[in-house]
């Protein structure tokens, strides 16, 4: 099974068991760093994520795993919050976070560069509106690598 496919079948399952908990699941990622393998699985709730929240997805997750075995080879499995700089992919969470600053990169360059800092305007027919310093900039989101919240201090 394929590392896409993998974390297509992680999220599903984690996605039930975050929804009962009513949490959000963020992402799902499964990398390889130094030789092993990671399950990273990355949840929220408008509250913030305790320790006991990533213990209980951790657990459940784990025992589910177990059972399905979609995973071929040894992993690590890692339930945590993605942080203050956490990404933004679903539709909701462009909509949730509007007004917030973010960092923006491209696949290609637009308009000369590949990242872009603003303030996000919102997504509007797969289109991501970022202002910044009073212009607002479209981004097609074909074009768009990641987007995340940007921590301002």
């Amino acid at each position: 099974m394929g590392k896409t496919k993998i974390e297509d079948t992680v999220r599903e399952m984690s996605e039930k068991i975050t929804g009962a908990l009513g949490l959000e699941l963020v992402d799902v990622e499964y990398v390889k760093e130094g030789g092993s393998w990671f399950l990273r699985v990355f949840i929220d709730k408008p509250t913030g994520v305790t320790h006991n929240d990533c213990q209980t997805v951790s657990e459940r997750l784990g025992k589910l795993l177990d059972e399905k075995d979609p995973i071929p080879q040894s992993y690590i499995l890692e339930v945590s919050s993605p942080g203050i700089e956490r990404p933004l992919k679903k539709p909701e969470d462009f909509i949730r976070f509007s007004g917030r600053k973010v960092r923006a990169s491209t696949f290609s360059p637009v308009e000369g560069q590949r990242e872009f800092v603003g303030e996000l305007a919102g997504l509007n027919d797969g289109t991501l509106l970022i202002n910044i310093k009073g212009k607002q900039l479209a981004l097609p989101m074909e074009k768009v690598a990641k987007v995340r919240l940007e921590a301002d201090f």
